[in-house]
């Protein structure tokens, strides 16, 4: 059995895992969490590998393959259209709170005299 072969089995597996550790809705203990992303993460270094199968089938595992070549190939896995969507959805955001005036932080508050009773302290 060759590098690749060897490497496409395990990486399968963990894929698997990851997404269910991923997509739990009970609480994953993270170091567990933390070995099986390390191990496939290693194993998705193998550049003799064409994983793109896997991670169309493994969202996690693309997520993670994504991370570990971002300074390579930056979000490369990320459909553009989602991206430019939240593009627009951040620079709408950004107009918006430009838009909204601003508190006045300069006026202090105006303090009203305390009630008198029928007191009065200088008659």
């Amino acid at each position: 059995m060759n590098t690749t072969q060897a490497s496409i089995q395990p990486a399968i597996l963990l894929a698997q895992l990851l997404e269910r550790l991923d997509t739990s809705r009970q609480p994953v203990d993270a170091r567990q969490y933390q070995l099986v992303a390390a191990r496939l993460g290693s194993l998705l270094a193998e550049p003799s590998v064409d994983w793109q199968p896997l991670l169309e089938q493994s969202p996690a595992s693309a997520a993670l393959y994504e991370n570990l070549h971002y300074a390579e190939a930056g979000l490369c896995r990320s459909p553009l259209e989602i991206a430019m969507q939240g593009e627009f959805a951040a620079r709408e955001a950004i107009d918006a709170a430009r838009a909204r005036p601003a508190p006045d932080r300069a006026a202090p508050p105006v303090l009203q005299p305390p009630e008198s009773h029928g007191e009065h302290p200088h008659e």
